[in-house]
Formats: C-alpha cells, sequence, structure tokens
C-alpha cells in the first residue's frame, strides 16, 4: 500500500520561498526538523546543496509541476543547460533504476548524482558535507535526527526519505479502482483505458502501479544525427541499448509535461500523435522497438479518448 502526503500549493511556494533563495550564510530560523524525512525536506528546498548556494533540488524538481519541470532541460549553476528533460521525483519509492539512462540503481545514489554533476549542483558531496557541519541550524539537526554530525551517508539517507514520501493514489482513476469514487472517471477515460491496454499498446511498457515497467526502450527518438543521444547504451555499451531510455511512470503526467527525454513534445496531444505514427515525427530512427514498427491507426476519437484516460492519472492535489 502506498503512502500518501499531501502538499498544498500553497504550503509548497511559501517552504520554496523560504528556503530555496536563502543565502545559507545568513543563518535564516529554520524550524527544527522531528524525523529524517523532514530533514531530508529541508536539504531538498535548500540550496546550500550546490556550489556558490545557487540552486536546490527543487530548483529543478518544482512541487507545482509534480517535483518535475516545465522547460524541456532545466538550468543548473551559472544558468548552464542540462542535456535532459527533468524526470518527477515522485512514485519513486517502487523503482530499481533511476535517471533516464539507468545509471543509479538506488535512489541514494540517484540523490548524490545531481549534486556533483557540473552541469547542475557542481559541488563535491564532501563540501556538502562541510557547508553543513559549519552551519549551526544543520549540524544541531543531524546531531538530533542522526545522532551524529553530518557524513555522506546520511546526508543521501536523509534526502531520499524525503523523496519516498512523495507518493500519489488520490486520482480519479485511483479513487475508481478501489471504489471510492466512481463519478470522476469517466466514460472517455474509460474507453480511453480499454485503448491504452489494446490497440494503443501503451501497457506493453506501461504497467503497473506507476504505470512504468522499469524497462529500457527505444521509441524511435535516436538516428545519430539531429536526435543522437544514445541513451542507455552509454552505460552499458551494448549495441542493442542504443537509443534506449527508462520507461518513465505516468501518474500526474498532465502537469509534468513538456514529455520525452529531451522534452521535445510539449503537450499529450502530441504524445499520442507521435506513438500513433511516429514516421510522420522522426523517419530516419536507428533500433526503433519493434512495437513502433507499424502506425497504429488511432481514430480522433480514440486518441481524445486516450487522453483522457491519461489525465485521469492526475492526482487530486494538482487539480486544485
Amino acid at each position: 500500500m502506498k503512502h500518501l502526503i499531501k502538499f498544498s500549493i500553497f504550503t509548497i511556494i511559501t517552504v520554496i520561498f523560504c528556503y530555496c533563495q536563502r543565502n545559507s550564510n545568513s543563518e535564516t530560523k529554520l524550524i527544527p526538523p522531528t524525523s529524517i524525512e523532514e530533514l531530508g525536506k529541508l536539504l531538498y528546498f535548500d540550496s546550500i546543496l550546490s556550489r556558490d548556494n545557487q540552486v536546490s533540488c527543487a530548483s529543478c524538481h518544482k512541487p507545482q509541476f509534480a517535483f518535475a519541470d516545465n522547460t524541456p532541460v532545466s538550468f543548473g549553476v551559472d544558468s548552464l543547460k542540462g542535456g535532459r528533460n527533468t524526470p518527477s521525483s515522485m512514485n519513486l519509492t517502487s523503482r530499481s533504476m533511476y535517471f533516464w539512462d539507468g545509471r543509479a540503481e538506488t535512489l541514494e545514489d540517484q540523490v548524490s548524482g545531481p549534486i556533483e554533476n557540473p552541469a547542475e549542483m557542481d559541488i563535491p558531496l564532501s563540501e556538502v558535507v562541510r557547508k553543513l557541519n559549519k552551519h549551526k541550524q544543520y549540524r544541531a539537526f543531524f546531531i538530533s535526527v542522526f545522532g551524529k554530525i553530518a557524513t555522506k551517508e546520511n546526508v543521501v539517507q536523509a534526502i531520499s526519505a524525503f523523496e519516498r514520501t512523495l507518493e500519489t493514489n488520490n486520482s480519479a482513476f485511483d479513487n475508481y479502482m478501489n471504489g471510492s469514487d466512481t463519478i470522476h472517471f469517466s466514460a472517455a477515460a474509460k474507453r480511453g483505458q480499454i485503448i491504452f491496454n489494446e490497440k494503443g499498446k501503451c501497457f506493453d511498457c506501461h504497467f503497473g502501479p506507476d504505470f512504468t515497467g522499469d524497462q529500457f526502450r527505444n521509441i524511435g527518438l535516436f538516428n545519430g544525427k539531429d536526435l543522437n543521444d544514445s541513451g542507455r547504451f552509454s552505460i552499458t555499451r551494448k549495441l542493442t541499448d542504443l537509443g534506449k531510455f527508462k520507461t518513465p511512470g505516468l501518474r500526474n503526467i498532465s502537469v509534468n509535461r513538456p514529455y520525452m527525454h529531451n522534452g521535445m513534445h510539449k503537450t499529450l496531444k502530441e504524445v499520442i500523435e507521435y506513438y500513433n505514427e511516429p514516421d510522420k515525427f522522426v523517419s530516419n530512427s536507428i533500433n526503433r522497438d519493434s512495437l513502433l514498427s507499424k502506425p497504429l491507426n488511432l481514430t480522433d476519437k480514440e486518441k481524445s479518448d486516450l487522453e483522457a484516460f491519461l489525465l485521469s492519472l492526475t492526482d487530486k492535489q494538482f487539480l486544485k
């Protein structure tokens, strides 16, 4: 059973304002955390985790966009442009691999990646630890929560503990399936679910509670020219992995656009049009999955119904 911690948008924006833009040297008064998760939340929204206190985790993983971003790629320290679309930090508890190329096998490994990435937060984790222990409040917080000062291990433990609270299961689809609300899951969404499972072939890749099989697929966005991100291949060096990327979960998909690893599609309608006939978008793809070897031939009504189903996966907290 997934655990749900609800955040009101007002509370989230307040937290961002108070913590993200704070200069850690000013020793702004922080509310003492009472748990590992609360400490992790403080860190997640604090720019102290980056070089020169420029950005925080939440600078790219914005709460109002389901802890993703609303740009094709995000910007790190010194406004450096990232290489891939920012994935959501929500619904990660059950995942087995992280990042578009799957280079991290645990949530803790995932946490340290952006911190040390030169194009993101650009700071050694050891330096983050030094800054936290030099900071009077954080030093006291770590001693209170962990019984010792900050270390590389407990810093990533705290942040990943917070990320594990970001589970959602209060969408129209969820409530229809558990019988608590059979009204808001529309007739169009019901028809769309059938298309999702059958004619649209979506279920072949997007299955399970979070609508991801934790697999790697080449959906036709690699041609070695203008689309030259080799994806999973850069990690495994296996030719069979050329152009493959991790199948993202679909929960809250309506609020974390744009889509694909490069953010090339702005709307769900564009995504559906792409899957319906990939060759119209990329005619020279290399190693494209056989599931997409032929057009789906969805009608306009079927496309609309499929979109209605995808919209039904949005948690109620994002509908307000």
